[in-house]
């Protein structure tokens, strides 16, 4: 057996392993379906709900993906400008700071009401961007400084402009930095996304949090599963996919 099919083969072994438990905790117990539905349950709710819920994971993707965009745009800019600045980073890393430790739910009620009531989906898309924002910043900054000072100082032997040095040097040596930050932040953004749409309280959006605050209501526990299930599938996926971008960036920079 391969390195690559055991790697696949233990987490899904595990997680059959817990389900079957599950199912046998849940039938020795008869506990209530409201209380903990077994996972047989749960999968039937999936297989009933999947139009629903795969209209509500685009959603939610969608928004998390346009909030990376948001947040990569911004937070590249930003820390360009301070990688590149003592003076900028003594201005703006504070106020970067402030923002990663303030609390997503402290502020959404006010993005809510500047977005207005009845576009939740503007309100949920800045709310993720400003999750996404610092892992990005903080990769982008400490990429741009982690150059080697000995080809610092070659490209100051030469005269180069700092438009060479920074296209030729920083930015090649802070690839693998600002990737890290990115893969860091696509599952940030996820997490900011739905966090808000339970915030905003709205079906505006129609996204997974909607899908599982709808489904507690009703105390269709089994619904509320599913919906965390895809949306667990979906933070999977997309981190699968900045890891698989992110060995190649790796692969492309050691070859340089």
């Amino acid at each position: 057996m391969t390195s690559h099919l055991r790697n696949l083969l233990a987490p899904l072994l595990l997680i059959a392993f817990l389900a079957a438990l599950w199912e046998l905790a849940c039938r020795t117990a008869h506990l209530p379906p409201y209380l903990l539905p077994p996972p047989s349950q749960v999968f039937r709710s999936l297989v009933e709900g999947a139009p629903s819920l795969a209209a509500s994971a685009w959603r939610t993707l969608s928004m998390a993906l346009l909030a990376l965009i948001v947040a990569s745009v911004c937070a590249s800019a930003v820390g360009l400008g301070v990688g590149l600045s003592r003076m900028v980073e003594s201005a703006v890393h504070p106020l970067a700071v402030a923002l990663q430790v303030t609390p997503v739910v402290a502020i959404a009620p006010l993005f809510v009401i500047w977005a207005g009531i009845d576009h939740p989906t503007r309100a949920i898309v800045a709310l993720a961007a400003i999750v996404a924002f610092f892992p990005i910043y903080s990769g982008t900054v400490s990429g741009l400084r982690s150059a080697d000072p000995d080809l610092e100082r070659l490209f100051s032997l030469y005269e180069a402009t700092p438009a060479q040095r920074l296209l030729r040097l920083r930015l090649p040596s802070a690839a693998p930095a600002i990737v890290q930050g990115h893969k860091v932040a696509a599952g940030l953004a996820i997490i900011g996304a739905v966090v808000a749409e339970f915030v905003a309280g709205s079906g505006g959006a129609q996204g997974l949090a909607w899908r599982i605050l709808e489904a507690g209501n009703r105390l269709e526990t089994a619904r509320m599963f599913a919906a965390i299930l895809v949306l667990a599938a979906m933070a999977a996926v997309l981190q699968g996919l900045f890891q698989a971008l992110e060995t190649r960036v790796l692969a492309w920079w050691r070859g340089r």
